[in-house]
């Protein structure tokens, strides 16, 4: 099993659409997939046309057993119309209760030490995350071995990236001293790009030469992202054969390739 999670300490970058397409798209092509709110407003849960619930919260802090947390995902609302779904997708709902998390246990690992009791079940865990840096983000970084860094082209998202990177750091030193091995950076994603604007051509160029070999291909801002989000369908499902649809699965096989390392 491994533990991909999606993070920027900066709001709005499209790490919960991207979280979404990542595990419905990883389901898909056969694999067995866990996705986690890690956020308190519970966007993946209501993007995978859930309720919020304090799911997350009973499973760490209550110590909850996983047939009441997890959710199965009906693949009907996902899967690429009249093909058969190989993998499944089962989730871990959030709420506002997620938030206090890190204040109601004392155990930096208790994220990781639960994960590990669906080690023969999962292949792939995704995470959502917050923007908001906390006590819980330690939690899921010593639970994470790879991170996946979507970003947008301007100042302010830079500036998420930056520290998001510095906590990397400083949580993979923590992770390897505990003999948990890295935290790996899977990669580094330019999301809604523009490229008719100077501002977004410039910028992808300097963090292409910042960050060699982590950039992957942009993501052109489409339309299509934000339709299939409100109608809780995936990309997949909602306009396969749409430019959007095609942008999502070779970000689907970029992770299967890394995973594919090991």
């Amino acid at each position: 099993m491994k533990v991909v999670t999606l993070l920027n300490e900066k709001g709005g970058v499209g790490k919960t659409t991207l979280a979404h397409a990542i595990a419905c798209g990883l389901a898909i092509r056969g694999h067995r997939v866990l996705a986690v709110d890690g956020d308190p407003q519970a966007n993946l849960t209501m993007g995978f046309g859930q309720s919020p619930s304090p799911a997350f919260y009973d499973l760490i802090v209550r110590e909850a057993p996983f047939n009441e947390t997890l959710l199965y995902i009906d693949a009907e609302n996902y899967k690429v119309p009249s093909e058969d779904v190989k993998g499944f997708v089962y989730l871990i709902p959030s709420n506002k209760e997620t938030r206090t998390i890190s204040q109601n246990t004392d155990n930096v690992l208790a994220v990781r030490q639960r994960l590990t009791e669906l080690e023969d079940e999962i292949d792939v865990v995704v995470f959502d995350t917050s923007p908001t840096p906390s006590l819980l983000h330690a939690s899921i970084y010593l639970a994470t071995d790879y991170l996946l860094f979507p970003v947008e082209l301007e100042y302010y998202s830079f500036a998420g990236l930056g520290s998001s990177i510095g906590h990397r750091n400083g949580f993979s030193r923590q992770k390897k001293s505990l003999g948990l091995g890295d935290i790996e950076v899977m990669g580094i994603i330019p999301n809604k790009y523009r490229p008719n604007t100077l501002e977004h051509q410039e910028n992808l160029e300097k963090l292409q030469a910042q960050f060699k070999g982590l950039v992957w291909q942009v993501l052109p801002q489409r339309i299509i992202w934000s339709e299939a989000a409100a109608r809780k369908r995936s990309v997949f499902n909602y306009a396969p054969d749409s430019a959007a649809t095609e942008d999502a699965w070779q970000i689907v096989k970029n992770v299967e390739r890394v995973l594919q390392r090991v």
